[in-house]
């Protein structure tokens, strides 16, 4: 199984981006998002940035995936 993943570009260089999420950092690339910008959130499939997500979106589905990772912790 596949997920996606939301992330928080950090750098662009061309096509090619980092984004990155709790202090993991994982090369991407951005050919599917127009125009995008350092400081931006998108969902990461298979390593490409397939769309955009608002902040406070963003920020929601990280709190979410923190919950589950704890929950497996424990």
């Amino acid at each position: 199984m596949c997920l996606a993943i939301p992330l928080k570009i950090t750098s662009i260089n061309g096509p090619d981006a980092v984004g990155e999420r709790d202090g993991i950092r994982r090369k991407i690339r951005v050919d599917f998002i127009k125009e995008p910008k350092v400081g931006d959130y998108v969902i990461v499939h298979a390593g490409f940035a397939i769309e955009r997500l608002r902040k406070e979106q963003a920020e929601a589905d990280i709190a979410a995936a923190r919950e589950v990772e704890n929950a497996l912790r424990a």
